[in-house]
């Protein structure tokens, strides 16, 4: 819906509450012509109910006020005498509509010294779950959100295990778009696996103002853009559903290129502007070498320095996994590789496997060889392993898969570009060749009709040589290059993707061990209460947060005891 049309819905809306609320309107001493007056006979009957006027802010919240108004349609149906609990139900189901019937046929009083205590100890509870709800989903909507991270592309800045608390007002809180949802969950709800939402009404795209701009390298948290994008991959299955952009797939990568930049990928390094970009010191880029060893790869010869215990699995499948047939039996029970943990930094297996499993698990098929994700300085040190014969970085051929998807291109995930990241109000000039970088932006992102006949390009009926951008786009990559869907499969992200910055790592612990007492075991004390952005070594305000948490129980505790004093 555009504004003019949410415009004409919220004058409607208007029309509804006066014909049903007029005659309260008179019974509680005001005037009739009060309750048609848009936001001033909100004001107004904040009054007849005798709640604080602020509450009219939270009826146009998008997903706050759907907790909102039914809040407020009870405080009214009691105001004027009706408490049944009945009568709550009644009001709720008919989307307010009961108001009418108490308007129009019943003789009612107004009560204006009702009190505002709830009746009951359920009523206390509901009421105290209502706004604690409505709190929460306002901090986490405008303010700060908490994520996990489940996967391993930003692998050494943020580990899988992970909890991050991602700021929505570094750049700009965005107002939610559907507005009809479920509060505090994203795409589905818990246990069913139903949408938590409806597709339509839909808000316009409408952000705040942030006060920082995204800079290359920051980590930033956004909206998956190829989630429902079918023609982006080729995909004429029909199995794509469409999502609106708030309720896409919550991804969080590095901004390597901004909106502007020119950037080239050579080697597997960027290059911005025809400069190598340069990754703060907390980013670890990895790629996947070949390591060949002077003996079979065995538990007892696989160097034990790779070997990461706070990583997810990789003990596990360097020990119990690591027989070629126990390999394959798991694979065979659980159906996937993820169960038993293939998501694991350094390597999954070792040794003597069939080529089959080995391409699944990126490995090589002999049993002196295998592939293992490493940076740098563990490269550095492996060739310094008594039992190494070579080191060498896996190099990775074309690849159609790599955006923009052209076969001739000959791009691979090592290298590819220059490609260019269009800037709100920047042109480029369009031809049958540079046509495929910017389609999905133009059909899709920023929803034009675009239509080609031979050579020629139209957008919206009308032919163009040429497209100006109307929004910032960025390219968002992961740290580990070899294990990371990122920009180089699916292109640009929008801003209005963007959902905002990582701030802290409030916990963290091994998401995959086997059991809950395992989980409890791993929890990477060292990592609580970090933050995600800066250069150097993380420094934990665990102590900190913990010292004031005690500080602020046991101040409650003191209130709790401490009897009145007695004049």
């Amino acid at each position: 819906m555009t504004f003019l049309q949410w415009f004409i819905f919220f004058l409607i809306i208007q029309g509804i509450h006066f014909l049903g609320t007029w005659k309260l309107y008179l019974k509680a001493g005001r005037k009739s012509w009060e309750a048609a007056i848009p936001i001033y006979n909100g004001i107004i009957l904040m009054r007849i109910i005798n709640r604080p006027k602020w509450w009219i802010f939270l009826l146009f919240v998008p997903v706050v006020n759907l907790l909102m108004f039914p809040v407020i349609w009870i405080e009214t149906i009691r105001t004027f005498g009706f408490y049944k609990k009945s009568d709550s139900f009644l009001v709720i189901i008919t989307f307010g509509i009961y108001i009418l019937y108490i308007n129009y046929l019943t003789d009612t009083k107004y009560n204006a010294n009702r009190s505002l205590k709830p009746r009951s100890e359920l009523g206390e509870w509901i009421s105290s779950i209502t706004f604690a709800i409505i709190a929460a989903t306002l901090v986490h909507t405008y303010f700060m959100q908490p994520f996990t991270i489940p996967t391993s592309s930003l692998e050494k800045s943020l580990l899988v295990g992970d909890y991050l608390f991602v700021s929505k007002f570094h750049y700009g809180a965005r107002v939610p778009s559907t507005v009809i949802a479920a509060p505090m969950v994203h795409d589905s709800l818990p246990f069913t696996g139903t949408a938590s939402y409806l597709k339509k009404p839909q808000l316009p795209y409408t952000r705040f103002p942030g006060f920082q701009k995204i800079k290359n390298n920051d980590i930033v948290c956004f909206n998956w853009p190829a989630d429902t994008l079918a023609t982006m991959w080729g995909d004429t299955s029909g199995k794509f559903t469409y999502k609106p952009v708030d309720k896409k797939t919550n991804y969080v990568k590095r901004s390597v290129g901004i909106a502007g930049d020119s950037i080239e990928m050579i080697n597997g390094y960027f290059y911005i502007n025809g400069k190598k970009n340069t990754l703060p010191d907390r980013a670890k880029l990895q790629f996947y070498y070949t390591y060949e060893s002077k003996k079979p790869i065995n538990q007892s010869t696989y160097p034990k320095f790779l070997i990461d215990k706070e990583r997810t699995g990789v003990y596990k499948i360097l020990s119990e996994y690591w027989n070629n047939s126990k390999v394959q039996d798991a694979i065979k029970k659980n159906g996937n590789l993820a169960k038993i943990g293939s998501d694991s930094l350094y390597t999954e297996v070792a040794g003597g496997i069939n080529a089959d499993l080995a391409r699944k698990l990126k490995m090589l098929s002999v049993e002196d060889k295998i592939n293992i994700n490493l940076t740098k300085e563990e490269v550095d040190r492996l060739k310094k392993y008594p039992l190494t014969v070579s080191v060498k970085k896996v190099n990775h051929g074309a690849d159609n898969a790599i955006f923009p998807h052209i076969e001739k291109l000959g791009w691979s995930q090592d290298n590819f570009g220059p490609i260019y990241i269009p800037k709100a109000g920047s042109s480029v000039e369009l031809t049958s060749e540079s046509l495929p970088f910017y389609e999905q932006i133009i059909k899709n992102y920023e929803n034009n009709d675009l239509q080609v006949v031979g050579e020629n390009i139209f957008i919206n009926g009308k032919k163009v040589d040429s497209y100006t951008f109307k929004q910032d786009y960025f390219y968002l990559i992961g740290d580990n290059r070899h294990n990371s869907l990122d920009a180089r499969y699916w292109g640009y992200v929008p801003f209005d993707h963007v959902l905002g910055k990582p701030v802290m790592i409030w916990f963290s612990w091994n998401a995959n061990a086997a059991s809950f007492g395992a989980k409890l075991k791993s929890i990477r004390w060292n990592r609580m209460f970090t933050t995600v952005h800066g250069d150097g070594k993380p420094v934990s305000y665990r102590y900190f947060v913990f010292a004031f948490i005690l500080l602020y129980f046991g101040y409650s505790f003191y209130k709790r005891k401490k009897k009145p004093t007695r004049k």
